[in-house]
């Protein structure tokens, strides 16, 4: 097979997916029928967030470090702030292959005692990744260490590959496979299976609106990163790969941007329709959907939920804001008259419309009046119109309500 540039490609995805089938899990992908009546298409779904180490980083990693010789190597090194840290830790302890991986100095500290716990050496350096990456190419040089890159790389490409060559084996229907896009190498490793079968299944890369280095790419204009943080921050790369980038403009693939909210939305479906804790950079596939619903109406797609490791804290709000986007979950304000019962008496007609308190705040300083006070409910509600009923309850008693929004 060649690459798309004419050059001899170093290893075929099929080839790959051979040499790394004993040491990765053969994840499963099946059709969500749920997902699937809610967006009006037929949705299937690919898990890589059920790899050993939680993320399809497992097959690139693997397929690359193959290729070192723990006998002779004086080992590899690598620079990132998360999953494929933990790949290359995991299976460089498989393969008896010291592994150095140097991580942001800010990067979270279960991020780096998992990526410790796997048989890793760490070294924190760097404000950001692309400090770390420095860092580690001099160092890589110095030692003699072979430098595993996260995805400008034929041998990680190729394993990321396998996610694709996997995913149309067992659903061989598929029209659309929607990716997630960082630095593109799954996405390109999902081109170059497709290309190899011989399939004529589109390919649609997604990023953050707040990170499309490769949107920006593909498109020929400046890079337009927006500033603040993302819950995609698995997929938050500045730079995409130049060998990523030349197989998607070759292979003509189409890219989206999503927002926070979709992400956030995609995050909260997944862990309730499905019962599968998936992190914001997995979700951006389905977040397409449910942002473009229109581009993929009527189609039989496929998504790769690419990673399920999520900070439990992140994941804990992105659920209770979910609740508060469907009105399951919700916070009012009441003003009343500072006298005794009633408090009493306000709960009492929340109870008797059929909502339960989560959470009460009582605040008399911050009342209009000296002779009035200020009462906030968290609620728990069926949905969107029993929240309303509350409130029209409660304002018929005479309480003036407010909603505070999430």
């Amino acid at each position: 097979m060649g690459t798309p540039t004419g050059d001899p490609w170093a290893i075929s995805v099929r080839q790959a997916s051979e040499e790394i089938r004993e040491g990765i899990v053969r994840t499963p992908a099946s059709i969500s029928q749920t997902l699937s009546d809610l967006f009006g298409c037929s949705v299937a779904l690919k898990f890589e967030n059920l790899q050993f180490t939680g993320s399809f980083k497992d097959r690139g990693s693997l397929c690359r470090l193959l290729q070192v010789d723990a006998a002779i190597s004086n080992g590899a090194i690598a620079m990132s702030a998360g999953n494929h840290a933990q790949g290359v830790a995991y299976h460089g302890a498989r393969l008896g292959v010291s592994t150095t991986i140097v991580m942001p100095e800010p990067s979270p500290f279960v991020k780096v005692a998992r990526t410790r716990e796997l048989g890793a050496t760490v070294i924190l350096a760097g404000a950001t990744v692309d400090e770390s990456a420095q860092v580690a190419q001099r160092i890589a040089t110095e030692e003699g260490l072979e430098f595993i890159h996260p995805f400008d790389d034929e041998f990680v490409i190729a394993g990321q590959g396998t996610v694709g060559l996997e995913f149309v084996q067992d659903l061989p229907d598929l029209e659309v496979i929607v990716v997630p896009v960082g630095g593109g190498g799954l996405a390109a490793g999902i081109v170059l299976a497709i290309t190899e079968l011989g399939l004529n299944i589109k390919v649609v890369g997604v990023q953050s609106e707040r990170f499309p280095s490769m949107v920006d790419r593909l498109s020929g204009r400046g890079p337009s990163v927006i500033p603040g943080p993302t819950i995609a921050d698995g997929i938050a790369v500045k730079g995409p790969g130049e060998m990523t980038s030349k197989i998607l403009a070759d292979y003509d693939v189409e890219m989206l941007t999503v927002s926070e909210a979709s992400i956030e939305q995609a995050v909260s479906l997944l862990l309730e329709v499905e019962k599968t804790v998936v992190e914001g950079a997995g979700a951006v596939g389905l977040a397409a959907v449910i942002e473009h619903a229109d581009r993929f109406a009527g189609t039989r797609l496929g998504t790769v939920l690419s990673g399920g490791n999520i900070d439990p804290r992140t994941l804990a709000v992105v659920s209770l804001r979910g609740l508060g986007r469907q009105g399951r979950l919700v916070r009012l304000r009441a003003e009343m008259d500072d006298q005794p019962g009633r408090l009493a008496e306000c709960t009492t007609i929340i109870g008797e419309a059929g909502a339960n308190i989560v959470e009460v705040d009582h605040e008399r300083m911050g009342s209009v009046g000296a002779r009035s006070t200020v009462v906030e409910f968290l609620v728990d509600t069926l949905d969107e119109h029993h929240a309303g009923r509350v409130q029209d309850m409660l304002r018929d008693a005479g309480y003036v309500v407010s909603r505070i929004g999430w």
